[in-house]
């Protein structure tokens, strides 16, 4: 099986995977500890998949199957491990987890895809350690950074009356919903990049050095999620969830069926920008067409749920779905599991 049918085989599957494991719960479990659970193990996953090449040396050995158990193994552990730590850090341990520390862990996926992507490690793939402590370093500076920035910019003073709110929460600069939507949009804007293949800036050497090259995309990124969340939440007046669920979060989930599922093989004949356009483009349609498939679907995993404020339950589960539990599922038979058994590699 080769590509593009065996991304199509091998997402389709990794979905059903997705949804049966949805439908183990009831909605308050499934959005609460179970998605906190899964957006701590995502961030160890980057880091194993990029960093480490998935192709670390405790498993460089291993064929597969093995070599994915492992790896899905040492990502499981690590959010066993992050969790309750995290949740003691931002949420004051109380469970289950309340709106407030469930966005750290959310706000901590785009950072660490940040410092392992757009940073590339830096500056941590110079020093002279073993590739598991360089990814380790990794992980934590993205923790760090995301901390800060979540002291710095996230308030919940609009949750003060609320049973959810907490004494510890941030009184940063920008509502924190706002601030939530935001970082997720820029992750869509890094994911617009790759589908460049980093085109223009590949045309200047200078800038693909780094941490020149980390510097200009952060700041193409950061120019990016501004023009999209004051076109679509200010000009069109789109309610931030809303827009949340409906621009960034399917076009991330598109973006990871083209490039990580497909192996970026739909345009392989084109040049940029034509090919980049074109990525774009498909992102765009599968993210759309699967988001409204998996709504379609909520109704008979989980049951109606009520969209828009004040709850806005709907657009929680859709997040949740498309991007805590399908999107680590994913990468899981990509990345770690290279499509065993659908394409048998050693």
């Amino acid at each position: 099986m080769t590509q593009p049918v065996l991304g199509v085989v091998g997402s389709a599957v990794a979905m059903a995977v997705s949804i049966g494991i949805v439908a183990l719960f009831d909605f308050a479990t499934f959005v609460g500890p179970f998605a906190f659970f899964t957006l701590c193990v995502i961030p160890m996953q980057v880091v194993a998949a990029v960093i480490w090449g998935a192709n670390p040396p405790f498993a460089a050995h291993l064929s597969q199957p093995a070599k994915g158990v492992v790896l899905t193994l040492v990502c499981l552990v690590a959010g066993a491990i992050l969790s309750p730590l995290l949740l003691a850090l931002v949420g004051e341990g109380v469970r289950p987890p309340g709106p407030i520390p469930s966005h750290f862990v959310i706000v901590a996926v785009p950072l660490t895809f940040w410092a392992a992507i757009v940073m590339g490690g830096w500056p941590f793939m110079s020093m002279p350690a073993s590739p598991v402590v360089r990814g380790l370093l990794v992980l934590l500076a993205a923790y760090v950074v995301t901390f800060v920035l979540f002291r710095l910019f996230f308030n919940y003073g609009f949750l003060q009356d609320a049973p959810v709110y907490l004494a510890s929460a941030p009184n940063g600069l920008f509502h924190g919903v706002m601030s939530l939507v935001f970082i997720v949009t820029a992750l869509a804007v890094m994911f617009l990049v790759l589908h460049f293949d980093l085109w223009p800036l590949t045309t200047a050497p200078a800038i693909m050095q780094p941490p020149v090259l980390g510097v200009v995309w952060t700041l193409i990124v950061l120019a990016g999620a501004y023009i999209a969340t004051a076109v679509g939440i200010g000009a069109l007046g789109m309610d931030p969830m809303v827009f949340l669920t409906r621009v960034p979060v399917p076009f991330i989930f598109g973006t990871i069926i083209v490039l990580n599922m497909l192996q970026n093989s739909l345009f392989a004949a084109l040049a940029q920008p034509a090919k980049g356009a074109a990525n774009t483009a498909a992102a765009i349609v599968i993210g759309l067409v699967l988001a409204n498939v998996y709504g379609a679907l909520a109704p008979l995993v989980t049951g109606v749920l009520p969209s828009g404020a004040p709850g806005y339950e709907y657009e929680i589960w859709l997040a949740s779905a498309l991007l805590s539990v399908t999107f680590p599922v994913l990468i899981f038979v990509a990345a770690f599991f290279q499509f065993w058994p659908l394409a048998r590699k050693s």
